[in-house]
């Protein structure tokens, strides 16, 4: 199957892109929130949860994608790997939500809103988000065994008196009858209004504010401001691109009363946004630049260790920006 071959080599390149660079971010995120955390990198150490929970769970859709989309696994992780995948899809659309809404907040009312910049009213955000999430998409555990259940009452009526246990669905969360679809159709619907269309309109109206009021402040340098806004404009260019081609299947579904086959290809760009978090991450955070620097100024030289050896007539490198990054030293 076309369709099989092209969802196994996006799925092979995210998880190879992805997991190093997630890594790297979890571990910076650890220690960034363990010396001095702030709200933002609460923010994004949980989108970076997500994205490795999103991650850990790929091999299995890569076996479902190679085997021409047949769940051939042990079927009790079909429900549990197609929960997750799409919690952690939608969970991401939240938490880029509010990380634009606390750095608007944070140029718009700089003021009143150092006297509630708290990490932990991001740590509660985040595991509120965890708790919407996965209430709205509930039905996506449910379904599978609803189907397994539905087609073992069929055999029962149809006079089966076999003591073997009725066979699982031969795919997994993919095919549907015109009773499931029904109220699939529903569901999409409200997933796309919920998760989808209202966190995207407060993510611009957020970003959009931030543009203006960073432009018209004049005590900030003009490459600060200009990262700024390219960081801003980047995420919501990620947000549409990656989020917005699934959930407008959502739509067009509803209303031509069908599931449509293109749903699997769109779906690829929510895929893909595991390896692009990773780079809103390096533009947020100056812990995490501080690190990628450090770890590629060390292969740096490592690298130069082992084409000069011993030789005391090789030049030695350059040094880097790297050079900078030192880790805080405990107090006497």
């Amino acid at each position: 199957m076309p369709c099989g071959r092209l969802l196994l080599s996006v799925y092979i390149v995210t998880f190879l892109m992805g997991v190093p660079a997630n890594i790297l971010a979890f571990c910076t995120f650890c220690r960034k929130v363990r010396r001095k955390a702030t709200p933002i990198d609460v923010l994004l150490l949980n989108l970076t949860i997500s994205d490795l929970i999103f991650l850990f769970f790929l091999p299995f859709k890569m076996k479902e994608a190679s085997d021409d989309m047949a769940w051939l696994l042990p079927f009790p992780l079909c429900p549990f790997t197609a929960f997750l995948f799409y919690v952690t899809i939608y969970n991401s659309t939240l938490l880029l939500t509010a990380v634009g809404v606390e750095r608007y907040l944070g140029v718009a009312y700089p003021l009143r809103y150092s006297m509630y910049h708290r990490p932990r009213y991001a740590l509660v955000a985040s595991l509120l988000f965890w708790v919407v999430t996965s209430l709205n998409l509930s039905l996506v555990y449910i379904m599978p065994y609803a189907q397994w259940q539905k087609g073992a009452d069929g055999d029962n009526n149809n006079g089966s008196n076999t003591s073997s246990p009725a066979p699982p669905p031969p795919t997994c969360y993919l095919d549907f009858t015109e009773d499931e679809l029904m109220i699939l159709l529903q569901f999409r619907l409200e997933l796309f209004i919920v998760l989808f269309c209202i966190p995207f309109l407060i993510c611009c109206f957020c970003y959009v504010k931030f543009i203006l009021i960073l432009s018209r402040l004049p005590n900030i340098g003009r490459r600060r401001r200009l990262r700024a806004i390219g960081l801003a404009l980047g995420t919501l260019i990620v947000f549409a691109v990656c989020f917005g081609p699934y959930n407008a299947s959502h739509v067009v579904g509803f209303v031509r009363g069908d599931s449509e086959e293109w749903r699997n290809i769109a779906l690829l760009s929510c895929t893909f946004n595991a390896c692009l978090d990773p780079f809103i991450f390096y533009f947020s955070s100056a812990a995490v630049r501080s690190m990628l620097n450090h770890c590629f100024g060390n292969i740096r030289a490592k690298l130069h260790i082992l084409r000069c050896g011993g030789a005391p007539d090789c030049p030695r490198p350059r040094p880097s920006k790297s050079g900078k990054y030192r880790e805080a030293a405990p107090p006497r």
